[in-house]
């Protein structure tokens, strides 16, 4: 099967009706559907073949949803990387893609031709917003191309996708997602969460980002409209949800942290929003309490890993929602916990949280090794610690390299964070381990305060020490402007370890 057939059975199933908004524009399934079979054919002119890599590289827009259709249409493969993404890391995921041919603007026209230096294989640069010298016009190949073009019948197994993921510890790794594993992760979400068709979506969810994908794809099965924006502004978000009456929501933490901070917010009638999603990255109980508190809205916490298509479990809209849990695995997902030999571990135990199902990828791209580890046994290993309680819910406690061990003891940094939070002139901490003489490593954090607010590292330790044992007490507090992240939020700690 090809991924792009749900977008073709999205017009059977529910007729021709709006699927997506994008600044203020209304675009119909239908003529999103015509504009992805021109371009797919305007790609065909230019030599795009089946199996070749196309990288779509720029900020939310109807382009990048329309890229997406046109290239697995034709059986192409989408490489999707952030356009923030550094001059190093874009070069070499031009080299290691093997991609011919690349779809941008001319805002990034410098950072592509700085990439191709390296990557001189690529040779066809289609640019959505203005001609140029040596490259192809966007509005000029639909406009050409012809309406008229068959989806190629890929293989279930056939890859579809190559997305990289952040290297934390070395290179960005290219997660290869077939066609099949994105159907089925879109399958899942929507027989798990079984939401009645019609619903606007709020979404500013990066669609570099395999949550981004995810959410696109599943909505041609939910039949809604989703309301993209080309990244996240609170204001925008709040004047999009009282607009359209957005009734679901999919953010990351940091927005929501964003929300609960901004002095607009009474402006805006959100009452019609019923589901705010949450994941990429952990939310803190604090946030969580905050934001029921001042929206009277509760936050469903998800979690997923790209490597397996990037949604895998959440707090079920119907049942009980268990704040500081990432929920329950989504149908035709399995979720375990093992120890360090493979082993399941029981109720209550921690260990690594391992996942199996038809959504895993095929592997890592180019990297075979890294591959056989990944996916020993059939099952990935996602790196996470956590445990799975007597109601089938799954809490994680930690990253596997995030754990501090001081004096031979293991600390799970998440535990001083939600400590932290509680204080409240915290907007955001991290905890990381430090090099230690004596302890071999020891704990600090680091804290970003709200607007206006001025603390000290004493009265932060001293709030630690009332709710921690001296042994888990940070022993220094470091205050910065902001938490480094990732497209998606996530708070890169190795970049805070730098600090140290």
């Amino acid at each position: 099967m090809n991924v792009a057939q749900l977008a073709e059975d999205s017009i059977k199933r529910f007729g021709e009706y709006v699927i997506l908004i994008f600044e203020g524009q209304r675009f119909t399934n239908v003529e999103m559907d015509r504009v992805a079979r021109k371009l797919g054919n305007g790609l065909r002119k230019i030599g795009v073949r089946r199996g070749d890599r196309v990288i779509i590289q720029m900020p939310n827009c109807t382009e990048v949803l329309q890229s997406f259709q046109a290239v697995w249409k034709i059986g192409a493969v989408a490489v999707p990387i952030s356009f923030l993404m550094g001059d190093e890391e874009t070069a070499y995921i031009y080299q290691d893609s093997g991609a011919l041919t690349v779809i941008s603007s001319t805002d990034f026209m410098g950072k592509i031709e700085m990439a191709r230096s390296k990557a001189p294989e690529v040779k066809n640069i289609i640019l959505i917003d203005k001609e140029a010298p040596n490259t192809f016009y966007y509005p000029r190949l639909v406009e050409e191309g012809s309406e008229e073009l068959e989806t190629a019948e890929t293989d279930d197994d056939e890859l579809a996708a190559l997305i990289y993921t952040a290297g934390t510890t070395g290179r960005p790794k290219g997660v290869m997602l077939s066609h099949y594993a994105l159907y089925y992760n879109a399958k899942m979400q929507h027989e798990t969460l079984d939401l009645e068709p019609g619903r606007t979506i709020v979404s500013s969810l990066p669609l570099c980002h395999s949550y981004g994908i995810a959410t696109m794809n599943s909505n041609f099965l939910f039949g809604g409209t989703i309301a993209l924006m080309r990244w996240f502004q609170v204001e925008e978000f709040f004047g999009l949800v009282e607009k359209y009456k957005a009734s679901l929501s999919t953010a990351v933490p940091m927005m929501y942290i964003f929300m609960l901070l901004s002095p607009e917010a009474d402006k805006y009638d959100l009452s019609s929003m019923k589901y705010w999603v949450s994941g990429a990255a952990p939310l803190a109980l604090e946030t969580a309490r905050a934001f029921r508190e001042k929206f009277g809205g509760t936050i469903y916490e998800g979690w997923g890993l790209t490597e397996a298509g990037a949604n895998n479990a959440v707090n079920p809209f119907t049942g009980p929602v268990k704040v500081g849990s990432i929920g329950k695995p989504m149908k035709g997902t399995e979720i375990k916990i093992f120890d360090d030999n493979d082993n399941e571990l029981p109720v209550g135990q921690a260990g690594e949280i391992v996942v199996r199902g038809p959504m895993l990828m095929k592997g890592y791209w180019n990297m075979p090794e890294e591959t056989a580890e990944a996916l020993r046994g059939g099952w990935l290993r996602t790196g996470d610690v956590g445990y799975k309680d007597e109601d089938g819910y799954f809490f994680i406690t930690e990253r596997k390299k995030d754990l501090i061990i001081k004096a031979g003891e293991n600390i799970f940094p998440r535990e001083i964070e939600e400590v932290l939070m509680t204080h409240p002139k915290v907007a955001e901490v991290a905890v990381v381990g430090i090099k230690d003489d004596i302890y071999g490593e020891d704990i600090k954090a680091f804290a970003v305060l709200k607007p206006g607010e001025q603390a000290t590292e004493e009265e932060m330790i001293d709030h630690c020490r009332q709710r921690l044992t001296r042994f888990k007490t940070p022993k220094s507090v470091q205050f910065i402007d902001a938490m480094p992240k990732n497209i998606v939020g996530k708070i890169l700690k190795k970049e805070l370890r730098k600090l140290g």
